[in-house]
């Protein structure tokens, strides 16, 4: 079975290669270090310390399985890939609600960098996807949960 791509943008492959290094370097000695620690108190049949530090050596094992996968299968996008009159991913838009007459701006975003805290949006999201494809000065109706939204796009930049 084909490994699902993840696209990232550069800050984003960058930001995934240093958790992973501080992963493998900072937290694996971390932990093996409370592991000692745990195992020196004696019976470890009952020693909540050791089974915590376990499970913490489990979790961060997984999440570096994890990261290797993604980077391993990682697409770095570029604004300066896209053409600059079409939303694509690595863009940042600017758009109008046409219901609330209030402006946003999203930078379109592979899934694993989302954060709508910060405005990040994933090309996979419905906002993200139903933007995909448009031009400035297009009117684009977004189907979400709570209903349908109208966006307008005022502007499409390339982020670096």
């Amino acid at each position: 079975m084909a490994e699902q791509e993840t696209l990232l943008t550069a800050n984003g492959l960058k930001k995934l290669e240093e958790e992973l290094e501080h992963l493998k370097t900072v937290r694996r000695k971390e932990v093996a270090q409370r592991l000692k620690q745990a195992i020196e108190y004696g019976d470890i049949s009952e020693n909540s310390e050791y089974e915590d530090a376990k499970n913490e050596q489990a979790f961060i094992e997984g999440r570096i399985l994890t990261l290797e996968k993604k980077l391993r299968n990682a697409k770095v996008i570029s604004g300066n890939d896209a053409p600059n009159d079409v939303v694509s991913l690595g863009n940042r838009v600017t758009l109008k609600d046409l219901d609330e007459q209030e402006e946003f701006q999203y930078e379109i975003v592979g899934s694993l960098e989302a954060d709508p805290a910060e405005n990040r949006i994933s090309n996979e999201s419905p906002i993200g996807k139903a933007l995909i494809g448009h031009r400035v000065g297009e009117i684009v109706t977004i189907q979400v949960p709570a209903g349908s939204l109208r966006f307008q796009i005022l502007n499409i930049e390339k982020v670096d």
